[in-house]
């Protein structure tokens, strides 16, 4: 059986691609914006989660019942790097969602405007 954060973890990435691919389709995965801040979000997530869940003083405990136990770098729980994928592209996505449809709004009033 596999470990309750990790299943967590897994299953909240795949939600969040369906939600986004069949649901909102905001485009987020074809900007190189989304790509970037992931990247930027990314590289402090690492010094934080570094910080935080290094083993020779640890302040955040994780119980290794429920992950997979890989820990890369600096201790990090491979599982927080999906956790935080999904985070992100879950506040990016229905961030660019309203943002679409605010434009689709306003062209739409623009064109009764002119008919």
């Amino acid at each position: 059986m596999w470990p309750e954060y990790t299943v967590l973890t897994v299953v909240g990435i795949i939600v969040v691609v369906l939600i986004e691919l069949f649901v909102v389709r905001s485009g987020i995965f074809r900007k190189p914006a989304y790509w970037l801040a992931m990247a930027i979000c990314l590289s402090f997530q690492i010094l934080v989660d570094g910080y935080l869940t290094k083993l020779s003083n640890p302040i955040v405990l994780y119980n290794p019942d429920h992950m997979l136990g890989l820990r890369f770098p600096w201790d990090i729980p491979i599982e927080d790097f999906g956790f935080g994928f999904a985070m992100l592209t879950t506040v990016l996505m229905v961030w660019q969602g309203l943002k679409n449809r605010r434009e689709r709004q306003a062209q739409e009033v623009t064109v009764d405007v002119t008919q």
